[in-house]
């Protein structure tokens, strides 16, 4: 299946949707190999019409769950309590409204992000944005390899050397699910958001946070703003949140689903994925939140507010909580963190690149030449300067993502918000109003923790 921007799929269609679908020979699907391969029933029950579209909204949540995320959320915990859950969950919102909005380009237009974008703007424009998106997608994967390293190394004592040459590995594994069906690759990253669930229920229960203290926390304090390290550590949250490669990576998988190419089918397909999408990143503001509240129950209590490593919140959470399984819960959900990462991560770069060149290297090959990308450097900064200099590429992949982010939101917004591409699946002016304000905030607050992270 092919599209064209030049023609449209029926005489229904024509003048309201801009960007159309036809069969043709001068674009190629989105991830063509999977595309349109999972059935949506017609009618029944709405609890059928949400698991035939629940699944790509699980791989996106992924990224906000990712190792990344880990120093952001115990730093917050151990030095502030439970007064930084409110930052989590506005940035949680933020990227709600970003994810319906990725799904909806994809879904309404049958492009993903990097399509639209090369098609939009001239092509040293469209090179400037992939070489962008490409460097996002190389720090993003670079601090999964590092997570995923270090998460070997707690459990089975594996050097970081080592470790980070296991983590490549997982190519071979996206391989893998990716023949047996796009289901199958989706069941598989549920699976272990489900470990890492239930990993920090266990912790949370044995950590047994007041009640109160943490709901206390979720309500906004203007203690955020005055203190200015509790500043920079609020912005730290919200500026690892939205992940870039998350848009273009959810604009493609929502196509998998195999809806009828009219309007209704399309507004019926949006509905759904943006529910799909809304319910799996509450599983991750769960997440989120339960690091911190592990963090602040834990480590805030009992004086430990200078904990921020991983390595040392694994090394304090069994003594302070004096039951031995407490870190390897905490290990195991790491790991299953790191791997989920690195699978979204490589798939979102083959989405990128074929999206923006039109380059179609064999699969496998494009897999490993991801993978290898992000792990060179690891292996090359662990080999000369042993964990520190991890400990530094993993905050220089945060700066990284800071300075591409506007590269991938400004195009977003402003695709939905253009009647010309998006025709009747245009978002509505107060809706692009609140998306461009979630947009500028983000970027502000994404700005300034660059300049500070540069200022020392």
């Amino acid at each position: 299946m092919t599209l064209r921007t030049d023609s449209i799929e029926s005489p229904m269609d024509e003048g309201k949707v801009g960007w159309r679908y036809r069969m043709g020979a001068s674009e190629q699907a989105s991830l063509s190999e999977v595309f349109a391969t999972i059935a949506v029933p017609a009618k029944g029950s709405w609890l059928r019409h949400l698991i035939a579209f629940s699944g790509p909204g699980y791989m996106v949540s992924v990224g906000y769950m990712d190792p990344g995320n880990w120093a952001t959320d115990i730093a917050g915990g151990s030095k502030f309590g439970y007064t930084l859950l409110s930052v989590i969950m506005l940035s949680n919102l933020m990227a709600i409204l970003l994810q319906a909005l990725a799904a909806r380009l994809g879904i309404a237009t049958g492009r993903d992000l990097a399509q639209a974008c090369r098609e939009a703007y001239p092509r040293p424009v469209g090179i400037m944005l992939w070489i962008a998106c490409e460097l996002a997608i190389i720090a993003c994967d670079l601090a999964e390899v590092i997570g995923t390293a270090i998460a070997l190394k707690l459990l089975f004592g594996l050097p970081l050397l080592a470790g980070a040459v296991v983590a490549g590995l997982d190519a071979f594994l996206l391989l893998a699910l990716m023949n047996k069906g796009f289901r199958f690759l989706e069941a598989f990253i549920v699976a272990l958001l489900i470990v890492i669930a239930v990993c920090f229920m266990i912790q949370i229960a044995l950590a047994a946070p007041p009640v109160a203290a943490v709901l206390g926390g979720f309500v906004p304090s203007s203690e955020i703003l005055t203190n200015p390290e509790m500043l920079y550590i609020a912005i730290g949250i919200i500026g690892a949140t939205v992940m870039p490669h998350n848009l273009y990576l959810h604009s493609s998988i929502v196509q998998t689903r195999n809806f009828e190419k009219t309007e209704a089918g399309r507004r019926h397909a949006i509905r759904w994925a943006t529910t799909d999408s809304t319910i799996a990143l509450m599983l991750a503001l769960f997440v989120n939140a339960g690091i911190l509240i592990v963090a602040a129950a834990v480590f805030h209590a009992n004086g430990k507010t200078d904990v921020a490593e991983i390595q040392d919140a694994y090394a304090l959470l069994s003594p302070l909580l004096g039951v031995g399984i407490a870190s390897i819960l905490f290990a195991v959900a790491l790991l299953a963190s790191g791997l989920n990462s690195t699978v979204t991560a490589t798939l979102a770069g083959q989405i990128v690149m074929e999206g923006f060149l039109r380059i179609r290297l064999p699969h496998w090959a494009r897999r490993l030449l991801t993978r290898a990308v992000a792990i060179v450097p690891v292996i090359v900064v662990t080999a000369l300067y042993g964990e520190n200099g991890t400990s530094q590429l993993l905050i220089f992949s945060q700066v990284i993502l800071s300075m591409q982010l506007p590269f991938a939101v400004i195009p977003l917004v402003l695709f939905v918000s253009d009647r010309k591409k998006m025709g009747v699946f245009a978002i509505s002016r107060p809706v692009a109003a609140l998306s461009w304000t979630v947009a500028g905030v983000i970027l502000i607050l994404n700005i300034k923790l660059l300049f500070d992270t540069i200022a020392g």
